[in-house]
């Protein structure tokens, strides 16, 4: 079976920084959301508002965070040439949930299937974060994000899987449901006891 697991909120500590970042630069989180062009403030990526939602377009590898940032400062008067995305991450591993992955790859193949950006990726990379997992689909390099279906359809083509032989974990539900639509098995996570016991189930650990 293949196991596709999301990074943020699952193996590590999440990955919304958009507080931090607005609060560095003096405005608002609403603020900051309205620069970005997030529709009535929702992060969730988005094909439909791919056009005028900086996140989207940063999510789905269209702009680098450099242009990002040149195009976020125009919207904002407040210019920035920090990449401010990189240097306030600083996620905290879950350790018993890298277990169970470890477990997993004994008799399975176990991938990384992730909405994440340039910045957070590289800062992943260096520290070793993806390095328990078989391959790492990030939605920067794949050109499309959760929930649309197309990301999964990528991975399960790639790793040449039916969607019956693949269980993905997430933590947020949007993606659950889009990914069960697939007819892939889906597990929402809420932590590693109840993740544990849902495999156990399984067989699988």
């Amino acid at each position: 079976m293949l196991f596709i697991f999301d990074m943020g909120g699952v193996l590590t500590t999440s990955a919304a920084i958009h507080r931090d970042i607005a609060g560095v630069l003096g405005i608002t989180n609403e603020d900051f959301l309205k620069y970005c062009g997030c529709p009535a403030g929702d992060l969730s990526v988005s094909e439909s508002a791919a056009s005028s939602d900086l996140l989207s377009l940063l999510s789905n590898g269209k702009i680098t965070a450099q242009q990002f940032w040149h195009e976020f400062s125009i919207r904002s008067g407040r210019h920035t040439e920090t990449d401010w995305w990189r240097m306030l991450f600083h996620p905290e591993r879950n350790e018993p949930v890298y277990d169970i992955v470890r477990r997993l790859r004994d008799h399975n193949r176990v991938v990384c299937g992730t909405n994440t950006i340039e910045s957070h990726y590289d800062s992943h990379l260096s520290r070793g974060d993806y390095a328990v997992f078989d391959q790492v689909y990030a939605s920067h390099q794949m050109g499309v994000s959760k929930p649309n279906v197309r990301f999964w359809k990528i991975i399960l083509q790639s790793e040449n899987v039916a969607p019956a032989a693949a269980f993905f974990v997430d933590d947020r539900k949007e993606n659950c449901e889009a990914a069960a639509s697939l007819g892939i098995t889906v597990h929402q996570f809420k932590d590693e006891k109840e993740l544990t016991a849902v495999l156990s189930g399984l067989g699988t650990v």
